[in-house]
C-alpha cells in the first residue's frame, strides 16, 4: 500500500470518529447550605442549577459543572474550600458566597490566585471601593445600598426617629451605615446583635425604652424569623412601625412569621410580581422545578448565572484570559429578572429599588406586593473610590 493511500485511509478513519466532547468548565460554588441561613444558599444554588438545566447543562453554550460545597457560615471553612478548589480542582471561576464574613476570608485568596469571582449575594464595602479588583464582580448589590433604600423609604414615609439593629459582622455594619446615610431623622438607638443570636428580649426592652417612631433591623434568614416573632410577642407589632430591606423579610420569613409581618414596610431590588418577561418566566420555572416561591436570593442566583452565561458566550467558554472575560461581563448582555441592570465603575450593580408591602390574597395567603419605586438607577457609595 502506498504511503499516500495509507494516510488517506487513516484520515478518513479519523473523520469517521465522533467528535471529542468539550470538557465542562467547572464553576466553584462556596455557599451556606446549613444552619439558620441555609435556605439562602440553597435558593442561590437551585436557581443557578435551573439556569444550567434550562440550557441543557450549559451556560452561554458552554458545558459547565457546578461544584458546590457548604461553608456552614464559617469563614475558615470557606477559605479552605476556596484553597481546595484552586489547588486540587484547578477551578478558575467562583461564585455562591452568602455572608460577608465568609467572603472576607475566601475571596482574597481567589483573586490572589488570578481566578474570577462573581457574587450572587455578599457585597461588602471594602471590596467596592479602594480594594476593588478587576476579577471581582457583584450581581446582587453592594451591602450598603439595599439598606440605603430602606433609609430613603423611611424618610419618604415621614419617620423622624429610628432605632436600628444589625448583627455585628461586615454586612451588619454596612447595613447600619447604609440606612443612616439616607435616613434624614434622628437615631434613637443603635445596637449590634450576635450573628448566632436567637433571643432578642434585651433588644426589645431597649427599643421600648428609646420610644422611636420606626425600627430598622437587618437580620437575614432564621435570625429574621426569630426577631419578628419576638417583636410581635413583645407587643411592639402594630404599635411601632418597622422598615426593612428584603433580607429581613423574604418569602420564607413571611411564611414562617405570618401575621407578624403585617404592616411592615420593605424595600428590594426584586420581587416575584415584577412585571417583565424575564421575571415572569423565571418565577414560573422555579416554582415548577422546586415547588416553592423563589426568594430574592434565588433571583440573584439566576441573574448571576445569566451574567456568567453572557460572558462565556462571548469568550467561547475561556476564563484564562481574565481581561477578555471582564470586558464581556461588563456589557451585562442579559435580561435580568429585576429589570434594568448594568455594572457601575466598580463592577457592582446600578439598579432600581422598590417599596414592598405585605398583603393578604384572596386565598388568605400573605404575599409581598410591589408598591412603586424608591430609587432609580442607584449605584453605590464606594464606587467613587474604585480605580480600575
Amino acid at each position: 500500500m502506498s504511503r499516500k493511500l495509507f494516510l488517506g485511509l487513516a484520515l478518513a478513519g479519523l473523520a469517521a470518529l465522533p467528535a471529542v466532547a468539550q470538557a465542562p468548565l467547572k464553576i466553584g460554588m462556596i455557599t451556606t447550605l446549613s444552619g439558620p441561613g441555609g435556605y439562602l444558599g440553597q435558593d442561590i444554588r437551585d436557581a443557578m442549577a435551573l439556569a444550567i438545566q434550562q440550557e441543557g447543562g450549559k451556560l452561554g453554550g458552554v458545558p459547565v459543572e457546578l461544584v458546590v460545597e457548604d461553608d456552614a457560615l464559617k469563614p475558615g471553612q470557606g477559605k479552605q474550600i476556596a484553597e481546595k478548589f484552586l489547588k486540587n480542582d484547578g477551578i478558575k471561576l467562583f461564585t455562591g458566597i452568602v455572608f460577608s464574613n465568609v467572603a472576607g476570608a475566601a475571596i482574597p485568596d481567589i483573586l490572589d490566585a488570578g481566578a474570577l469571582y462573581v457574587s450572587p449575594n455578599a457585597g461588602p464595602s471594602n471590596f467596592a471601593g479602594k480594594e476593588c479588583h478587576k476579577n471581582y464582580f457583584v450581581v446582587s448589590w453592594q451591602n450598603d445600598t439595599l439598606h440605603e433604600s430602606a433609609g430613603q423609604y423611611a424618610t419618604n414615609l415621614g419617620f423622624k426617629k429610628a432605632f436600628i439593629l444589625a448583627p455585628n459582622y461586615p454586612a451588619g455594619k454596612d447595613a447600619l451605615a447604609g440606612f443612616k446615610r439616607f435616613f434624614k431623622g434622628e437615631i434613637a438607638g443603635e445596637v449590634y446583635t450576635r450573628l448566632d443570636q436567637t433571643d432578642y428580649a434585651a433588644e426589645m426592652a431597649q427599643i421600648r425604652a428609646a420610644n422611636p417612631d420606626v425600627v430598622f433591623q437587618f437580620h437575614p434568614g432564621g435570625l429574621g424569623i426569630a426577631f419578628l416573632r419576638q417583636y410581635q410577642q413583645a407587643g411592639l407589632l402594630g404599635k411601632l412601625p418597622m422598615v426593612l430591606a428584603s433580607p429581613s423579610l423574604d418569602s420564607v420569613i413571611l411564611k414562617a412569621v405570618g401575621e407578624a409581618a403585617m404592616g411592615v414596610h420593605v424595600t428590594s431590588h426584586w420581587n416575584a410580581d415584577l412585571d417583565n418577561p424575564a421575571n415572569k418566566a423565571f418565577v414560573e420555572a422555579f416554582q415548577k422545578a422546586y415547588n416553592r416561591i423563589p426568594t430574592n436570593y434565588a433571583a440573584q442566583g439566576y441573574d448571576t448565572a445569566l451574567a456568567i452565561a453572557s460572558a462565556l458566550r462571548q469568550t467561547g467558554g475561556k476564563v484564562d484570559n481574565t481581561e477578555a472575560f471582564r470586558q464581556a461581563m461588563l456589557k451585562a448582555d442579559f435580561k435580568a429578572t429585576r429589570g434594568d441592570f448594568k455594572f457601575g465603575p466598580n463592577q457592582h450593580p446600578v439598579q432600581d429599588w422598590y417599596a414592598l408591602g405585605v398583603e393578604k390574597g384572596a386565598d388568605g395567603t400573605l404575599r409581598l406586593v410591589s408598591k412603586g419605586k424608591v430609587m432609580t438607577n442607584q449605584g453605590d457609595f464606594y464606587a467613587k473610590d474604585c480605580k480600575l
